[in-house]
């Protein structure tokens, strides 16, 4: 039993290989990354799915686990933009150099543009990897304070403090009809879906805390709405990059973070993409798209578990069920990711199983808004589907 809470340490494990990458500096900063990238790409390949259920009697030791999250994060963080600066900020560098005998100075002012390249990717990935998958778990903990301020703090750093309002309240409502903006339309690229889900997601946000400040008979323009004061929490990472790192650090976090955003976008493209739903039917598994492969499992606290999380966005994340039978993703997050950036291989894979989900999963009314949704697509593939009987 022991061994399913150490599990999940697995992504503290993670976070601190980025975190030693980064100040060991030059090459150390590459072979992070190419490590970081092996572990996801190479274990989910060879580990299999984990489809265990464990009864955890302690779920605590769980909740702390994520919270560790938000320092490991700044941590990172912290050193990237020392590591991109040319000044010493509280003479940091000097004092790890003069502590442990390795001159971080030397490593940091020798690395090449393509170590400071790997920096930007590893910070990207940390971003959102520790910050916004934990806070994705957190801020579904309504009830907990403590869980809701370090999850959003969490999402600032990839100015995304939006996502515990528009994801808790919007996307699980909506998730898989039209008027989701984290749901990708069959034949969307990835990199449309990015910029359409995130503008649309903060209207969405707006939206949805304006109807709730109304409630109170409060107007939308004070720091009692949750989409200004949140982006003002980005706004103060900013300062305080720019105050550690001047421009460049600034710019750097800045470029980090939204690297971060991309990639909440991306997993939502992936885990929605082409699903319909009828409005008027509750969120089932069925609508979508799930993953048990074992790394990504424990190092992204059962996120890919995503067809029970969408069926009840209320249960924790050691509590989620595999759902073996629900429809699957390409494989494993990271491995899926690197297949959505090419959206030509993308369509080779995805296009099937999509059409996969119409004839084992839609109900009667889901087959019409499926045949509509091919038709609008552009895929030949898709539009040649609706002459099958399935959709008439």
């Amino acid at each position: 039993m022991f061994f399913h809470y150490l599990k999940y340490f697995l992504f503290h494990f993670i976070a601190l290989l980025a975190l030693f990458s980064i100040l060991l500096g030059g090459s150390y900063i590459s072979m992070g990354v190419g490590a970081i990238l092996m572990a996801y790409i190479v274990g989910d390949a060879l580990g299999g799915d984990d489809i265990s259920t464990p009864d955890f009697k302690a779920p605590s030791i769980l909740t702390v686990q994520l919270w560790l999250a938000l320092p490991l994060l700044s941590l990172i963080v912290f050193a990237s933009i020392w590591s991109v600066s040319s000044s010493d900020i509280f003479g940091f560098g000097q004092y790890f150099t003069t502590l442990t005998g390795y001159d971080l100075l030397a490593a940091r002012d020798a690395a090449s543009w393509v170590h400071k390249f790997s920096t930007f990717i590893v910070v990207g990935l940390m971003i959102g990897m520790t910050g916004t998958i934990t806070a994705h778990e957190l801020t579904h903990r309504t009830w907990d304070p403590v869980s809701m301020l370090i999850g959003r703090w969490l999402l600032a750093f990839s100015f995304d403090t939006i996502f515990s309002i528009e994801h808790v309240y919007g996307h699980h409502r909506y998730v898989s009809t039209i008027n989701d903006p984290a749901t990708a339309p069959r034949g969307r690229n990835v990199y449309f879906h990015i910029l359409a889900s995130t503008i649309k997601g903060n209207v969405s946000a707006w939206h949805l805390e304006c109807e709730r400040l109304a409630k109170f008979g409060r107007g939308p323009f004070s720091l009692r709405n949750g989409v200004i004061r949140g982006h003002l929490m980005s706004v103060l990472l900013v300062v305080f990059a720019y105050l550690i790192g001047g421009l460049e650090g600034g710019l750097f976090f800045i470029a980090c973070a939204i690297f971060g955003k991309s990639l909440l976008e991306i997993v939502n493209f992936m885990e929605h993409y082409g699903m319909v739903r009828n409005p008027k039917v509750p969120v089932q598994p069925r609508h979508s798209w799930n993953t048990n492969k074992r790394i990504s499992s424990w190092a992204m606290f059962n996120l890919t578990r995503h067809s029970h999380h969408h069926a009840d966005g209320n249960v924790p994340y050691q509590d989620l069920r595999p759902y073996a039978d629900a429809p699957m993703m390409i494989n494993g997050y990271l491995t899926t990711i690197l297949v959505a950036l090419i959206p030509p291989l993308w369509n080779y894979l995805m296009v099937p199983k999509v059409l996969a989900w119409d004839e084992k999963y839609a109900s009667k009314e889901e087959l019409i808004l499926a045949k509509k949704a091919n038709l609008n697509s552009g895929i030949p593939a898709f539009v040649k589907a609706t002459e099958k009987p399935l959709y008439n």
